[in-house]
């Protein structure tokens, strides 16, 4: 017997678990995503990426302003499902998510109860993590918090990016949203996440924690750098001719020898751009000017030259 299924979800990452759901024996009998924004120049309607989908397929769409509004629980309970399925979207209020019978399970990028929040790719990349993977558990009154209902994990490559970690691992979400509504189905026990005191958290990134801390190892400075490649992207200030400009690092190499130029001063030739620091050079590969494209640093050094003072900060 199939499911009624509500499914809720906001970014690109939701959409191939919707996509999965839809193509199941399972009924998508309805889609809940965010209201549309303005956005650009033109401040024109933006439409979330699960929007489109659900307007390509003709699925029965929300987009609620508040989750607590009546009129929007009434037509959440006309559906009749029998589970909601929640993949990167709001937290929702328990008048929501008690609604459906079987209850309601998101599916988490990481290996919960490791990298609770909003960015747990980005931040898994940045702390050098050697796996990672997806969870499904109930959602209950506080985030990420809830028992574990299935995870899968795979083994992060040297070279994974957020952007190839991200594609990665939303195929591995909607595999795993698919075992889990059958694992409803059949009346799967839940586990509660057990914690070590060791958990480290995925908080929402801003300007505070993308910049690079010039201070830290070589190979934590290329984790950073890695792990906000292509989105945020991970920033510094160059300091040169007394200007200061900040400047989008998308991709370094660690390079350990031994050098005497102080941290953060520009060494350039006519193929490279390093950075020193006390462990070696980063290898600036790619980046990013204030109101230039991005480009690949022996492109840059082309057109543009560092100064002899020039230093990163």
């Amino acid at each position: 017997m199939s499911l009624k299924v509500i499914f809720m979800g906001t970014p690109d990452f939701a959409v191939q678990s919707m996509a999965a759901i839809h193509a199941s024996d399972h009924e998508l009998t309805a889609v809940v995503t965010v209201p549309d924004k303005a956005a650009g120049r033109g401040k024109k309607q933006k439409e979330s990426p699960v929007k489109k989908y659900a307007k390509e397929h003709h699925l029965p769409l929300l987009q609620p302003e508040r989750l607590k509004e009546e009129t929007f629980l009434q037509d959440l309970a006309k559906f009749q499902a029998d589970v909601f399925v929640v993949v990167a979207f709001r937290m929702l209020p328990k008048v929501v998510w008690e609604i459906p019978r079987l209850g309601t399970f998101n599916a988490h990028a990481s290996l919960l109860p490791n990298y609770r929040g909003a960015a747990p790719i980005n931040w898994a990349l940045m702390h050098g993590e050697k796996r990672t993977g997806v969870t499904t558990f109930m959602i209950d009154e506080k985030i990420d918090t809830g028992a574990i209902l299935l995870q899968d994990q795979l083994t992060i490559s040297p070279t994974e990016n957020f952007a190839s970690l991200h594609d990665k691992l939303a195929v591995m979400s909607a595999s795993l949203c698919l075992k889990t509504l059958d694992a409803l189905k059949a009346g799967i026990t839940t586990q509660a996440q057990k914690l070590s005191g060791m958990e480290k958290d995925a908080p929402k990134l801003g300007p505070h924690n993308t910049v690079i801390d010039w201070t830290k190892g070589l190979e934590q400075i290329v984790w950073h750098i890695r792990g906000l490649n292509p989105f945020p992207s991970a920033w510094t200030t160059l300091n040169q001719n007394g200007e200061s400009l900040r400047i989008k690092i998308f991709e370094a190499s660690p390079v350990k020898v031994s050098q005497n130029h102080p941290l953060g001063k520009v060494i350039t030739d006519k193929k490279s751009i390093r950075i020193a620091h006390p462990e070696g050079f980063i290898e600036i590969l790619e980046l990013q000017l204030p109101n230039k494209r991005r480009m690949k640093a022996t492109e840059l050094l082309n057109g543009f030259r560092f100064s002899e003072d020039a230093v990163l900060k």
